[in-house]
């Protein structure tokens, strides 16, 4: 049931990315089968490791193994954790045909167990100065991607991994509770020399079942479950494989992760600024073609240009900014991704561009909204801002904006005063239904809502609004805008 035509993945996302991935499974993979909840894609495909791991708008990629309603909720703890561990004991043999089909997409990206050589995962050797460097990222990549897919993929609920030493205590006491169960009980492990080797269990839960039971128990009960079924060895810090299960009042989730570190982390930034998957779903927006002349005129540390030259290499990018250490991190981050004659980089002010009318296809951007680096008086400037941008995009180009919540007031403020509150600009805000990355329409998808401009939409200058995407960047909101630009730009 697991054959290469019908393996069945999820890939986590961040909220409001969903439909950008599930457009993008379909057209990089040939996926079918795609389905889309809040926070995860799933889908279907027979693609390998290489174009697997090419996914630009997933935060983790998973082999799935089950999804079903989620589990009834009773006041019976001992009844909902058999419910529970139904989900992953299986026969031996079940996992056999897992394990066989993890190890061949799992490939090179395994770590060396410590069971016997014929049960030890296939890996790539690596010199010692490589494995020594790889080992000091994933320490320092694992927690980042905590912090972030947690708290942007998965945001306000509760869950737990335990390996972290987030809590010595519950590590302490997780580790005890799995002991193999064989040496308390004196029952005889089912042992599978072939299945013998070190597992985690990471557990999520919200919802219902979240009042019942806690992340730490219910990953407890199943490790459990499994070291007895199994004769699997517990490793909480560094297993050779990782159980992910995630219930919520939606469903029933339980995966293996197909690559160690998430693939939002791209061994080409060395230092990040924007999240790779949102710039890289920026870009996606900008319809960008082979030729094409891309403009970010407040670059940063040049994430978005880099994300879109390595997607799009036929394109010619352009890279603006007035802070100069903004500028060293990016020529840094272009280097590092062997994009140097890919990409141009100059000083300027995004008010006063050195930069010809109407000489860029595309222009993106982040306006800036941090702390470090926020724009003073923000919606006094976004209308020059806007001209400016405005200014240096060719008539049929297309321009992508990240805006905070009080800037995308503010746009909605200015796009009043340019329409002269002409009652034929309509603003509407339907449910999300469907999922539209095309530029049909714009979503703040799952839950939100998606929102749209009908009749004569209104314009600032010559551009038009294409599309207003809603999407999480961790502990806040912001909103990708599109605009399509229709005619020459007023003299000012």
């Amino acid at each position: 049931k697991m054959a290469a035509r019908g393996r069945r993945y999820f890939c986590t996302a961040g909220r409001g990315l969903e439909p950008f991935l599930a457009r993008e499974v379909r057209t990089r993979l040939g996926a079918t089968e795609v389905d889309s909840v809040p926070g995860k894609v799933f889908f279907s495909a027979g693609a390998g490791p290489a174009r697997l791991r090419g996914l630009r708008s997933a935060e983790r990629l998973f082999l799935l193994l089950r999804r079903g309603d989620p589990l009834p909720v009773s006041r019976s703890k001992g009844r909902m954790l058999h419910e529970i561990k139904s989900l992953v004991i299986e026969e031996p043999k079940y996992w056999l045909d897992v394990i066989s089909i993890w190890r061949n997409l799992h490939g090179h990206e395994g770590k060396k167990d410590d069971t016997s050589q014929e049960n030890r995962l296939p890996l790539k050797r690596k010199s010692e100065e490589e494995a020594n460097s790889a080992a000091k990222r994933q320490k320092a990549e694992q927690v980042r991607e905590t912090v972030s897919e947690e708290c942007q993929v998965e945001a306000g609920e509760r869950c737990v991994v335990l390996e972290r030493k987030r809590d010595q205590d519950c590590c302490t006491e997780s580790k005890a509770s799995l002991e193999d169960p064989s040496k308390r009980s004196g029952e005889e492990p089912i042992v599978n020399e072939q299945l013998s080797f070190s597992f985690r269990v990471s557990c999520r839960c919200s919802g219902a079942i979240a009042k019942v039971l806690t992340a730490q128990e219910i990953g407890r009960a199943i490790g459990t479950a499994l070291m007895k079924q199994c004769g699997w060895r517990a490793d909480l810090r560094d297993p050779s494989l990782e159980i992910f299960v995630h219930l919520n009042d939606i469903y029933s989730v339980v995966g293996i992760p197909l690559f160690r570190l998430p693939l939002a982390n791209r061994e080409y930034i060395k230092t990040a600024g924007l999240r790779s998957t949102v710039a890289w779903a920026m870009a996606s927006l900008a319809e960008i073609s082979a030729g094409a002349f891309v403009l970010d005129p407040m670059c940063g540390l040049g994430t978005i240009l880099v994300e879109a030259a390595k997607e799009w290499p036929e394109a010619c990018y352009w890279g603006a900014d007035i802070s100069d250490s903004q500028l060293e991190g990016a020529d840094v981050n272009i280097r590092t991704a062997g994009l140097m004659d890919k990409i141009e980089l100059l000083k300027a002010s995004v008010k006063v561009l050195p930069l010809p009318s109407e000489s860029f296809d595309a222009v993106i951007s982040d306006i800036p909204f941090g702390k470090k680096f926020k724009i003073t008086k923000d919606i006094q400037l976004l209308p020059d801002i806007l001209q400016e941008m405005e200014r240096v995009l060719r008539v049929g180009g297309t321009m992508v904006l990240l805006l905070s919540q009080d800037l995308h007031k503010g746009m909605d403020g200015i796009t009043r005063c340019a329409g002269n509150d002409s009652p034929d600009a309509i603003s509407e805000t339907v449910t999300a239904e469907a999922l539209n990355v095309d530029g049909n329409s714009s979503s703040l998808v799952n839950g939100a809502e998606e929102s749209f401009l009908s009749g004569r939409q209104t314009c600032f200058g010559s551009l038009v609004p294409d599309g207003i995407y809603g999407i999480s960047l961790g502990k806040t909101d912001a909103f990708i805008y599109k605009y399509r630009k229709i005619a020459a730009a007023r003299d000012r």
